[in-house]
């Protein structure tokens, strides 16, 4: 008797424990080769956070506040592009010669050969890409299109889109959630 009973208490632990993994597993993408499983919202947004990170999102997407302790990111304007009010300054290209690139303060706008670039408001705010879709942003990312539009031109340096075409499909869409 208490052989039975242990036996169906371990059976019962077993089948309890495995239904996340089950359920993970019957989520899997159709037709996913790459053996990546579908996550939850919620999981993707937390992993999506972990990677915006040391991607360097903040690097080039926010505005930095100049204190005597150093630099820090400015979280009222968190991945908002270079902001308008940023003082300019002018570039002497003479010295340039094709072969530098100047970043402002902030690393939000950069000069070079083809011009100056400022980085794209990727908040989830309204100006931000919070209009996109999901299918933009995988032609933009690790395709290098500019808006994610097939017929856009292609981002521009300094934007490393081509480092991104490496990242898996399911990492690329928990950073868009």
């Amino acid at each position: 008797m208490k052989q039975t009973f242990f036996v169906l208490t371990a059976l019962a632990i077993a089948v309890t424990t495995s239904i996340p993994f089950v359920s993970c597993i019957s989520n899997t993408k159709a037709g996913n080769t790459n053996g990546e499983v579908a996550l939850r919202q919620d999981s993707l947004v937390k992993r999506g956070s972990y990677w915006v990170s040391p991607i360097g999102y903040d690097d080039c997407h926010s505005p930095k506040k100049f204190d005597p302790n150093g630099v820090e990111i400015d979280r009222q304007h968190r991945f908002s592009d270079y902001l308008s009010t940023t003082p300019g300054s002018k570039v002497n290209t003479c010295v340039m010669k094709n072969r530098w690139v100047l970043f402002a303060m902030d690393l939000t706008s950069s000069f070079g050969p083809r011009g100056r670039s400022c980085s794209a408001n990727i908040s989830s705010d309204a100006p931000g890409i919070s209009n996109r879709k999901e299918e933009q942003f995988f032609k933009a990312l690790p395709e290098g299109k500019s808006k994610g539009l097939k017929e856009s031109h292609p981002l521009l340096p300094p934007m490393p889109w081509f480092v991104y075409k490496n990242m898996s499909a399911t990492d690329i869409k928990a950073i868009f959630s």
